[in-house]
């Protein structure tokens, strides 16, 4: 009689539980124009280097976008880290130290100011000639190229965005690495360059 009435319990439990539905997918499904894109080296282990699996979320296009960006910024700013302390600071009265943090809160917040309208100038020049058809990140006619170093060669424009795209790429972990070294002193091996 007890089995009876815990299985009658049991059935009746049964109808108030949640109903098991397949999982909502939110992915994009990106993944497949990873095959197309360049960035295969040894390494990232012979294959595209997405261990996050962010290309299931974000266009793959974007991605690469954001990465060359960050990249160039990473490049820039690791020369902005290194070079006063190997060349000094300019003569000047309110940056006196060759330390990349203390600069960024010595600077006057004009300068700071006229540095962010630099940017906005930059970007909008960008987008401008993005509308014309030219590129800042490849795959087009580049939108400056003062120098001349783009090559006509399809084979050899390749292999000139799979340099920028690695060197981008150690720069980002160099200035993660510098600046970790500086909060956290002697966490990374970086040369004091003093």
């Amino acid at each position: 009689m007890k089995s009876i009435l815990l299985a009658a319990t049991a059935a009746s439990c049964a109808a108030f539980a949640p109903s098991s539905t397949g999982k909502a997918n939110t992915a994009l499904n990106y993944a497949a124009d990873l095959d197309n894109m360049i960035g295969v080296g040894p390494e990232t282990g012979g294959r595209v280097f997405d261990p996050l699996n962010l290309s299931d979320y974000v266009p793959t296009d974007w991605a690469r976008r954001a990465e060359l960006a960050n990249g160039r910024s990473a490049m820039l700013a690791v020369v902005g880290w290194v070079f006063p302390k190997v060349a000094g600071t300019f003569a000047s009265t309110d940056v006196t130290t060759t330390d990349p943090i203390d600069a960024i809160m010595q600077a006057d917040p004009q300068w700071w100011a006229q540095f962010i309208l630099l940017c906005g100038v930059g970007e909008f020049y960008k987008y401008q000639q993005e509308l014309e058809g030219k590129s800042f990140l490849g795959g087009a006619e580049p939108a400056a190229d003062y120098l001349k170093l783009w090559p006509t060669d399809p084979a050899k424009q390749e292999e000139m965005r799979m340099k920028e795209l690695k060197n981008a790429r150690l720069a980002m972990i160099g200035i993660a690495g510098f600046a970790a070294n500086h909060f956290i002193p002697g966490s990374c091996p970086v040369p004091d360059f003093a």
